[in-house]
């Protein structure tokens, strides 16, 4: 499956301009196999996204965007979260002790929203978004050398708030994502692969050589892997 990990929708996140109902329809479009909607700070679409998931028999899966105090972070399965900022450490503990997964957000996007070095200090993320289509490429890549280094697992998401981003970047899942607990299982075992839209298609970037980032096709009924 193809999931798109990192959206806003506009009930919650004032700066998008999509509903959600025109999230699904694109991403249908565009050959998503699910969608993740983690507006900032907030959870409040959760119900009525399940809501919607059911109606049309497509995934929605909702976490959250947290502005810590060092920056951006994405969680999932997670109730209860701060009203307010708090230390990196702080949400990425509180996201563990209720069995959530959380991952850092572009990392090394140049607007002081990333966690930046702080990926070596923070202990228990799950990951690294290593492509983010609002960050541009230089920053993209050096999350992707920090997330090998720290041995921890790689997403892909559009971080779109406009419909013309959605699904350009996006997450291989070897597997069926079905609930939120199967997503973060995945993640957790580092089964996921970063990808990328381009004309019609979904290209695999090989991990193997992130300084490269040399890209394979990936098609609807078979993906074709380096190596």
């Amino acid at each position: 499956m193809i999931i798109d990990m990192h959206m806003h929708e506009m009930r919650y996140s004032g700066d998008s301009f999509l509903r959600l109902e025109n999230m699904v329809e694109i991403a249908k479009r565009r050959g998503l196999d699910g969608i993740c909607i983690t507006d900032h700070d907030s959870m409040g679409l959760k119900e009525f996204a399940a809501e919607y998931s059911e109606k049309t028999g497509f995934p929605i899966f909702v976490g959250i965007e947290f502005y810590s105090l060092q920056g951006d972070i994405v969680a999932f399965g997670i109730e209860d979260y701060p009203k307010e900022r708090i230390p990196a450490q702080e949400f990425v503990d509180l996201v563990q002790a209720q069995g959530g997964m959380c991952f850092s957000a572009h990392p090394f996007r140049n607007n002081n929203r990333g966690l930046e070095e702080n990926l070596k200090i923070v202990k228990g993320l799950d990951g690294i978004e290593v492509l983010n289509g609002s960050t541009l490429y230089e920053a993209n890549r050096k999350a992707a050398e920090y997330a090998a280094e720290l041995g921890i697992a790689t997403v892909g998401s559009s971080d779109c708030h406009v419909p013309e981003k959605l699904g350009l970047y996006a997450t291989y899942f070897p597997r069926e994502i079905r609930s939120v607990q199967e997503l973060i299982r995945s993640v957790k075992r580092c089964e996921t692969l970063p990808v990328y839209y381009k004309e019609g298609g979904y290209y695999l970037w090989d991990m193997k050589n992130p300084i490269d980032a040399p890209f394979h096709i990936y098609e609807q009924e078979q993906m074709v892997c380096a190596g």
